[in-house]
């Protein structure tokens, strides 16, 4: 990212701080998706160049009123967004049907047997009703690092509660959410001008469900499906996505799919360190992005294997922080249905992820 704006005309300053407003914050998870912070660099870096072409004034978006990793549940916070900050970017398009990649060991090595472990407990679960009228409720604490100044300046940790709705669409409103006291609709991702249809990036109850749970079925189609940008690790970028459709409430034997379709994916380790946003630590599975140096970790209950949260953190020294810097992280603490947007959950429908560190 061109940090260096001496001399810039103050419309210019004008110009980047308004694109910067608009940027989604990042969104600790894990939120991300983690790569949003390398991903908003990249994307700054294209705003300078499209200043000097006057392509910006013409084309400047309007306000958004949320950050696109909020339609899926908690982990995906970031990690949809860079995905889809990324595409924006690079013009890269979904790999094509049938470029599947995935030429993971198939042996036991130990991050295939925790998540296989995970897996068998999570299909015991019970699964929900969801009807297509109601809203998945999700309450987290998260932080994230903020990129504007050019260097990770991470925030405080801050509770977040979404509800996002289960109709198929296209929808132009997708929930609400409500972030440090203030409560904003979840608008329709950038460039549906039609709506939002439930999908990879707004995974409903009945769009996951609709998964395939054969796992190297699933596979494929993940490696088909998820967004490419243009030199990013496509084991990564699947890993992530995965990431990005965990926790919340989900159908249990589509999240046993993804568990044992992540530990197919090449470079998944375990993370005996791992912790989520509020300090609880617990069975990690991690993966490296090699070329970037950003760890993306998944927290996983040591009892009972319910997904606690995620966290991302620089693996190397970049221009925005050192090796080690905690660019996103997440704890997820409640989940439910409820029948309307922004209304709290009783008792009986929460389900609770609190246990303390």
């Amino acid at each position: 990212m061109n940090d260096d704006t001496t001399g810039a005309s103050p419309e210019r300053h004008g110009d980047r701080e308004e694109i910067a407003r608009l940027l989604p914050a990042p969104a600790e998870w894990d939120l991300p998706h983690e790569q949003h912070l390398r991903h908003r660099d990249l994307l700054m870096h294209h705003i300078d160049h499209d200043i000097d072409h006057d392509q910006v004034a013409r084309t400047r978006p309007t306000r958004r009123l949320l950050r696109p990793a909020v339609l899926a549940p908690a982990t995906a916070l970031a990690l949809a967004c860079a995905v889809t900050v990324g595409i924006a970017l690079t013009g890269g398009d979904p790999a094509p049907a049938g470029t599947a990649s995935h030429g993971a060991a198939t042996d036991m090595q130990p991050a295939a047997a925790l998540l296989d472990r995970i897996s068998d407990a999570t299909e015991t679960r019970a699964g929900r009703t969801v009807r297509d009228d109601q809203f998945l409720y999700t309450r987290e604490k998260a932080r994230g690092a903020d990129l504007t100044s050019g260097k990770a300046v991470l925030g405080p940790l801050m509770d977040r509660e979404v509800w996002a709705a289960q109709e198929p669409g296209p929808l132009r409103k997708l929930g609400l959410i409500r972030e440090d006291g203030e409560t904003l609709p979840i608008n329709a991702e950038l460039g549906d001008t039609e709506g939002t249809p439930a999908g990879i990036n707004r995974p409903t109850y009945h769009w996951l469900s609709a998964l395939p749970t054969d796992t190297d079925k699933l596979l494929t189609y993940l490696y088909s499906t998820t967004p490419q940008a243009d030199g990013r690790e496509r084991d990564q970028a699947v890993f992530e996505q995965i990431g990005s459709l965990l926790g919340g409430v989900m159908p249990p034997r589509t999240a046993a799919a993804l568990y044992r379709a992540a530990a197919k994916i090449p470079g998944v380790t375990p993370a005996p360190r791992a912790r989520d946003a509020i300090g609880r630590k617990g069975l990690g599975i991690a993966r490296d992005d090699t070329r970037y140096g950003i760890r993306t970790e998944w927290v996983f209950d040591e009892t009972d294997f319910s997904f606690l949260g995620s966290r991302s953190y620089l693996t190397k020294d970049a221009p925005y922080g050192k090796a080690g810097t905690l660019l996103s992280s997440v704890a997820e603490l409640e989940h439910a249905v409820v029948d309307q947007a922004g209304r709290q959950p009783t008792e009986a429908q929460r389900t609770r992820t609190e246990r303390q560190s």
